[in-house]
């Protein structure tokens, strides 16, 4: 099983950035595209971002786009998530997951292996 490890949330103003990041195992990460998606008290999983398995695709939900950039170290089996601009509205925790196929994908069933999540919380 492929095992996905996210770190870097945290406490921030409105406003401020934060960096996710998340390790994945494995010999097979370059053929895999990969996601952020995150889920608040009470509210449904929500996509995020996702990148292709090469990094050459980049996809987001319109109320990050422009503000968070997804990218990945296929070198390293890492994945980022730059946060800026950060709003009350992005607190949530935080999960990376893994597709199966290399293109972006935007639905959670596309996506087999999940990390355990990280915290972000945004303070008003």
């Amino acid at each position: 099983q492929v095992q996905l490890v996210e770190s870097g949330g945290g406490l921030v103003q409105t406003g401020g950035s934060l960096r996710l990041s998340c390790a994945a195992s494995g010999d097979t990460f370059s053929y895999r595209a990969m996601g952020w998606f995150r889920q608040a008290p009470g509210k449904e999983r929500e996509f995020v971002a996702t990148i292709s398995g090469s990094g050459g695709y980049t996809n987001y939900a319109d109320s990050v786009k422009g503000r968070f950039t997804i990218s990945r170290d296929n070198a390293k089996k890492m994945v980022y998530l730059q946060m800026n601009t950060l709003k009350p509205e992005d607190t949530a925790v935080y999960y990376c997951a893994a597709k199966v196929t290399p293109s972006v994908g935007t639905n959670t069933m596309d996506y087999r292996n999940w990390g355990q999540g990280t915290q972000v919380t945004v303070s008003s």
